[in-house]
């Protein structure tokens, strides 16, 4: 096997592990996570959309390469997703709601990713790594892609969360060290901008859950799928396992808030540097193919098929 294909395929599967644990303690505080399991570390279920459009976001790469524009992101929305919800999409983040009612209003990006005023979510963060794994060791190309995708479907702040986790993916794909995978993270989106701001607040925190919330967290705001929150965390998260796919995914976890969407970012970056091998065997062993229950187009899909199939176009 080759050393990219090990390392999406360690990139994909550690994006599920993460996202399939931190499932059970999404919205959830740190204290509330020790009380009830002490240290989260056995995945008890499924994925979720993380895992979902993070597939989906793979078949756009396969599909369109370096081309890819956000009419074709559009495009595929409105023939592959659109025409499957019959109902509400159960799991779906607020911006890709919002994306979903836009399109089926006719508009167009970059309107469809501002006028339900999501865009600072973190829906583009977390399938951001498939363009990283498309662009190894060219974390400007991975950040111009991924803004392809985010113009559909976020602005702003949404767009700089997957900016960052897109750049950092490419740079773990080189099997850079863990800090310089966070620099590449940071240099991909304005140094005055609020995500920026954000994981330069975590990062000296790392090592201190009640430290990071205290830095980060906005506790003003209902929901907890804020980017610059969630990308943050996890940089920390990942930087405080030094990389390492177990110790990283299981900290973010604990981190609580959009704790799948934070393990997802953080096992993403971890398991690009480490490989299949580095991705706990009893997790892997957990990751079935997606059930679709989000995005019916992806159902039955593996992400290590899917890994395979975007490894071979790189």
């Amino acid at each position: 096997m080759s050393l990219l294909k090990d390392r999406a395929r360690g990139c994909l599967l550690g994006l599920a592990a993460g996202d399939a644990l931190g499932a059970p303690a999404e919205n959830m505080e740190p204290a509330q996570i020790r009380e009830k399991w002490g240290r989260l570390t056995e995945i008890e279920g499924g994925g979720t959309d993380d895992t979902e459009y993070a597939i989906f976001a793979v078949s756009l790469l396969v599909r369109h390469g370096h081309d890819l524009t956000s009419d074709d992101v559009a495009d595929a929305y409105r023939r592959e997703i659109i025409p499957l919800v019959l109902g509400p999409m159960k799991g779906a983040g607020f911006s890709e709601l919002g994306t979903v009612s836009a399109l089926r209003r006719g508009l167009e990006p970059p309107m469809t990713g501002m006028i339900h005023a999501h865009g600072w979510s973190d829906g583009l963060a977390m399938r951001a790594a498939p363009y990283g794994i498309f662009c190894p060791g060219d974390p400007a190309e991975a950040a111009r892609l991924i803004e392809q995708d985010g113009l559909v479907s976020g602005e702003g702040e949404g767009i700089n969360g997957g900016r960052a986790v897109a750049a950092a993916v490419a740079v773990a794909m080189s099997g850079a060290a863990p800090g310089e995978v966070v620099r590449a993270g940071l240099s991909a989106i304005p140094q005055d901008s609020w995500t920026a701001r954000t994981i330069s607040r975590a990062l000296p925190l790392k090592d201190s859950p009640e430290g990071l919330h205290e830095a980060v967290v906005i506790r003003h705001y209902p929901w907890t799928d804020l980017a610059p929150e969630a990308v943050a965390l996890a940089f920390a998260a990942y930087l405080h396992g030094d990389g390492e796919v177990e110790e990283s995914v299981t900290y973010a976890v604990s981190l609580g808030r959009d704790a799948d969407t934070i393990g997802a970012i953080a096992g993403a970056m971890a398991g690009a540097g480490r490989g299949e091998a580095g991705v706990p065997g009893r997790w892997a062993e957990r990751i079935g193919p997606a059930t679709g229950k989000c995005l019916p187009v992806v159902a039955g899909k593996h992400v290590l098929d899917v890994a395979d199939e975007l490894a071979r176009r790189l």
